[in-house]
């Protein structure tokens, strides 16, 4: 039984049938999942782009997969897809300690060994942000008027953003569902703002940024914050939301797009759960389609992310244009 299960399931992964497998896998209850099944079932989760659900099913087992190469790749493979860089350096460099001189293995190696180094101090920058969020006393939820938010101009009003951006109002099962769909607890201070507009276009669009990305040296630019609900198009559960930039577009699986910007989906601004988890207060990066999705840290959570918002006119264009 077990034998013929697992040459079906082979079968059906030479001829790229990986959701015959999930399913195949499914109808077995977990208690009698071996480690053999599970590790199927995590491979067919990876070539199904569902890199999470692998990862959950490989460390459900990872007492046995320590010492398996091939578990470790699978787990390395898993992690690189979600961006989490480190543990994906970790499981790749094991599996080479175990199986040296895999062609796939040392090809990961080379791609991750920057980007782990870069997540390496793109999580100490952050630790150093939230000490000095914390230390500011900023803190209210977006709840009142300070520094550069202002709740009675924060959104710029139109008929295309009424039509496109701005969802019905919402309520808390509104926000169970969405939570339940991208798999991720939403900021207070996000629904706070959504509680005020439900998704739009912001007056300032410009944040600054420490390096340079695809659209400037030293700033990135939104064109609207995603409301929450599946009634708009930019909505995070609508036709042109979260899942839909992960899934189609190919943006690591790391959180939640909460902003596309005015390149028309080749770079976006994403809640950043790698820190701190599913449920914890997520971060705020850019990702940029247009340097092999490359991850550059903007703000320690979002609220820091909307009170650093500026005006376009902050930044003059009009000499780099001239020099093009």
């Amino acid at each position: 039984m077990q034998r013929d299960l697992l040459e079906q399931l082979n079968l059906w992964h030479e001829q790229d049938e990986f959701g015959l497998i999930i399913e195949r896998i499914d109808d077995i209850p977990v208690s009698e999942r071996d480690y053999n099944l599970i590790g199927q079932l995590a491979r067919a989760y990876n070539n199904m782009e569902r890199y999470r659900e692998a990862v959950e099913q490989l460390l459900s087992v990872h007492q046995q997969g320590a010492s398996d190469p091939l578990w470790q790749y699978r787990l390395g493979y898993a992690y690189c897809y979600t961006a989490n860089y480190e543990q994906a350096l970790l499981a790749f460099e094991r599996a080479d300690e175990l199986l040296p001189h895999d062609e796939s293995t040392l090809e990961f190696l080379r791609q991750i060994r920057p980007k782990a180094e870069k997540m390496r101090h793109d999580r100490q920058r952050h630790e150093e942000k939230i000490t000095e969020w914390k230390q500011s006393g900023t803190l209210n939820q977006l709840r009142a008027t300070s520094g550069t938010y202002s709740p009675a101009t924060f959104w710029k009003q139109s008929d295309y953003a009424q039509e496109n951006h701005v969802s019905k109002p919402f309520d808390e099962a509104e926000i169970v569902s969405i939570e339940h769909e991208l798999g991720y607890k939403l900021p207070a201070s996000y629904i706070q703002l959504m509680n005020t507009q439900n998704g739009g276009i912001p007056t300032l669009t410009e944040f600054p940024t420490a390096e340079a990305t695809s659209w400037a040296e030293d700033h990135i630019a939104i064109s609207s914050i995603m409301g929450i609900g599946h009634d708009k198009i930019y909505a995070l559960g609508g036709e042109l939301g979260s899942r839909f930039m992960i899934e189609e577009w190919g943006y690591p699986d790391l959180g939640i797009v909460i902003c596309d910007c005015p390149s028309a989906g080749h770079d976006v601004v994403m809640l950043d759960y790698r820190f701190c988890g599913p449920e914890g207060e997520p971060c705020v990066v850019h990702v940029d389609q247009e340097r092999d999705y490359e991850i550059t840290y903007l703000a320690p959570n979002f609220e820091a992310f909307i009170r650093g918002l500026v005006d376009e006119d902050t930044y003059d264009l009009s000499n780099e244009e001239d020099e093009d």
